[in-house]
């Protein structure tokens, strides 16, 4: 399933997808009995860390720019105590006018990460994900506004899942 923000007024550096915490939610039941989604996340707060990539699409609002997918859309998830998260979606620019995108996040990707690392947060014993090189173009870090931040995984080479 496709989640969208092409509601939204304005394209942001970042987005946060508290509509999809139901998903997570029940993604990590069998493992971890209660979780809760952080609406603000803040550094000092958090207890975990971890910067990983979703897939998702973009779309420029520029006339006669082209769209655009990436396997490589950096995510932030941040871990508080009692099994809460925060996990924050960066944005890419368009290539040919230098503008924000906007964003349709591949669902699938961010629930199947996001229960991932809640689950090795809380302990639970699984086999690590098999990991398959992407193909397409090259990721374009002056693009990412994870890379910017900090936050992405392409900006030190092969991602970590």
């Amino acid at each position: 399933m496709i989640l969208s923000k092409m509601g939204t007024a304005e394209a942001r550096t970042s987005y946060t997808f508290p509509s999809l915490h139901q998903a997570v939610a029940e993604a990590v039941s069998n493992d971890i009995p209660s979780t809760w989604f952080k609406k603000k996340g803040n550094k000092g707060a958090s207890s975990h860390e971890y910067s990983t990539n979703v897939m998702g699409k973009f779309r420029c609002n520029t006339e006669g720019c082209k769209d655009w997918s990436s396997k490589t859309v950096a995510i932030l998830i941040r871990g508080y105590p009692g099994n809460g998260y925060h996990a924050v979606v960066f944005n890419q620019r368009c290539k040919t006018c230098d503008c924000l995108g906007i964003l349709t996040l591949d669902e699938d990707s961010y629930v199947e990460r996001v229960a991932y690392r809640l689950k090795k947060w809380a302990g639970v014993h699984m086999e690590r994900p098999v990991y398959r090189e992407k193909s397409g173009p090259p990721h374009e870090r002056a693009l990412c506004e994870g890379c910017k931040r900090g936050y992405c995984q392409q900006k030190g080479g092969r991602e970590e899942y």
